[in-house]
């Protein structure tokens, strides 16, 4: 049985709230693939937009290089101004030049991280400009494949849980942690958020 199925599993049997999400919707998705330098470019590129929109800026960005995704010193050959042109705000622009310099000075570095908690990775990537709590948290649910990650900051999982738990208030983080911990969704936080946006249909990625 895969780690997904066995975390649906679990779910199913210790909330009551997320059983009939697990039968409607089947196995979370969510599952390691490795490419953790494109994911936070992307990841700053779709920062507080919709999944169709930063799809097509991520797509312009792409082709400011050519057609392969540019690697941080090809990035860092062009200056804002440039990497503008494909729809970034000058913010976007300088947080991902600021993220290829930290990696290509060696100051961030993937090859350790499977090794580190996720606290741990949290404290190592918010180090980066433009890089924050809910990008890493993204990160490790849907480019790591860490099954334990709760997205507290989550509009949508607030939205989710408010309504699915029928809560009177938008959920703050403390609300959200105690709510996890009620219904025992350790070690299978991520399945629970996929499940819950997955209820508004509003899963940020796949």
């Amino acid at each position: 049985m895969s780690l997904q199925s066995e975390g649906a599993a679990y779910l199913a049997a210790h909330d009551a709230v997320l059983a009939p999400l697990v039968q409607q919707f089947g196995t979370p998705t969510p599952a390691a693939h490795g490419n953790y330098y494109q994911e936070l470019v992307e990841s700053i590129i779709s920062q507080q937009l919709s999944v169709k929109a930063g799809a097509a800026i991520t797509r312009r960005f792409v082709e400011l290089f050519g057609s392969e995704f540019p690697s941080p010193a090809q990035i860092l050959e062009k200056d804002v101004e440039t990497l503008r042109t494909a729809g970034l705000s000058r913010g976007k622009a300088s947080y991902i030049r600021d993220l290829a310099q930290h990696v290509q000075d060696g100051s961030v570095k993937f090859d350790h991280l499977d090794s580190l908690s996720n606290d741990e990775i949290i404290a190592e990537l918010t180090a980066v400009k433009g890089i924050g709590e809910w990008t890493v948290h993204m990160f490790l649910m849907f480019c790591m494949g860490r099954a334990d990650v709760l997205a507290w900051g989550d509009l949508g999982v607030r939205n989710g849980i408010k309504a699915l738990y029928r809560l009177k208030d938008m959920p703050d983080r403390a609300t959200v942690e105690k709510i996890a911990a009620k219904n025992h969704w350790h070690p299978y936080e991520s399945y629970a958020c996929w499940y819950i946006w997955k209820s508004l249909d509003n899963e940020p990625n796949s």
